[in-house]
């Protein structure tokens, strides 16, 4: 079973706070991982901000030091699969790839395109896939960074199985591709505990994200701003889709990933209190 350890935060949970109290809240806790993100908007909700903010990588990585921190993952490159932007996000992958080297980022979260008007087929879609992996590989390999393909659970995603992922990874050839089981987006897709016993090899698993819902929906129903903290009262059973995941043999890390604002508003002292307890509830496993 997991132990603190394995704990990381995802920038999402703590958005509005400049970079360096983001560093401090980890810090504090006692966990020593973190993920930045790349769609965190700007001082007054008009303009993107940076992935480090106005800080230079020279004291982003001071700051790691100091807080005795490294980054797991830059989160992401989005609409990955889109064989008609993949000279665009081919650019944006070597932008992503510079900055995560100059930081010690080990990892690119890659996350497929999440859009209704999306017509392409099952087929068209796997094959686009497989080819931005084959073309992104290269890349991967000589800056030593991983690529870590996410599955979104939405029904409108054009990729929700981490099953049909890992073949995508196998057809692209590249050894350097993990998946992300994130543990809202599993409970949204196709894929059940059967899945993850006979139809996937939990050794394709670089990174786990945990989120819970409280509010009693559809599953069509659920979105990023209904995810918070994993407590008791988590319907995304996320507690035990981890003790699957261990049992299976996953020992890697798990990384706080709520997008509610009912999380993102608390106090630094009154989140720092509700995490301690999220991770107690899911070390009780």
């Amino acid at each position: 079973m997991p132990d603190k350890s394995r704990f990381a935060l995802n920038r999402i949970i703590y958005p509005k706070a400049k970079l360096e109290d983001f560093f401090q809240l980890a810090a504090d806790l006692g966990l020593h991982k973190v993920e930045l993100r790349n769609d965190l908007e700007g001082p007054h909700d008009l303009t993107d901000r940076g992935i480090i903010d106005d800080y230079e990588p020279e004291q982003v990585r001071e700051l790691l030091d100091y807080y005795s921190l490294k980054v797991l993952a830059i989160n992401a490159l989005q609409k990955f699969n889109l064989a008609s932007f993949l000279s665009k996000l081919t650019e944006e992958l070597k932008e992503l790839i510079a900055l995560a080297r100059s930081i010690k980022c080990e990892a690119i979260v890659l996350c497929p395109s999440n859009d209704p008007n999306d017509r392409r087929d099952e087929n068209l879609i796997f094959s686009e896939t497989v080819t931005a992996l084959k073309t992104f590989g290269p890349l991967f390999i000589d800056s030593g960074l991983l690529g870590y393909v996410e599955p979104l659970g939405f029904p409108e995603s054009s990729l929700n199985s981490i099953a049909v992922a890992q073949k995508i990874i196998q057809e692209a050839g590249f050894p350097i591709y993990k998946t992300v089981h994130d543990t809202f987006h599993h409970y949204l897709g196709p894929d059940t505990s059967s899945t993850m016993k006979n139809d996937y090899d939990i050794s394709y698993t670089g990174l786990v994200h945990i989120s819970g819902v409280e509010e009693p929906q559809s599953a069509a129903e659920n979105r990023d701003d209904h995810r918070v903290l994993v407590t008791y009262r988590d319907l995304l059973k996320s507690r035990e889709q981890i003790e699957l995941l261990y049992s299976l043999g996953y020992q890697g890390d798990i990384s706080f990933e709520p997008f509610s604002r009912e999380v993102q508003n608390l106090r630094p002292e009154e989140l720092k209190a509700a995490l301690e307890a999220s991770i107690n509830y899911i070390c009780e496993l």
